[in-house]
C-alpha cells in the first residue's frame, strides 16, 4: 500500500550521497516558494523508520529553505527490499 503525507526532513534518512545539480535546486527553491511542493519524494518505511533514495533535488531545495517536512510517497518494504536499494 503507498499512502502520501508529509514527513518531518529530521526523520527520513539518505544512506547514499547523491550529487545534486545547484541550478536545480534553485529551481525548485523557487518553484516551491511560490506554488509549493508538486511532486511527492519516493519513501520506503522500513520498520518503522524512512528510508529515501531519489527527490535528492526536492529534498535539498526543502532543506534550503528551512521547510520541517516534505511530502512524500510511502510505500512500506521489508528489509530486503531496503539491502536492494543498499547494493
Amino acid at each position: 500500500m503507498v499512502r502520501v503525507q508529509e514527513i518531518a526532513l529530521k526523520d527520513i534518512r539518505r544512506p547514499l550521497i547523491r550529487q545534486t545539480d545547484p541550478a536545480k535546486v534553485e529551481n525548485l527553491m523557487k518553484s516551491i516558494q511560490e506554488i509549493g511542493q508538486q511532486e511527492p519524494i519516493d519513501i520506503l518505511e522500513v520498520e518503522g523508520k524512512y528510508y529515501g533514495f531519489s527527490g535528492c533535488h526536492r529534498y535539498e531545495a526543502c532543506q534550503k529553505l528551512g521547510k520541517e517536512t516534505i511530502l512524500c510517497r510511502i510505500r512500506n518494504a521489508p528489509a530486503s527490499v531496503l539491502k536492494m536499494n543498499l547494493a
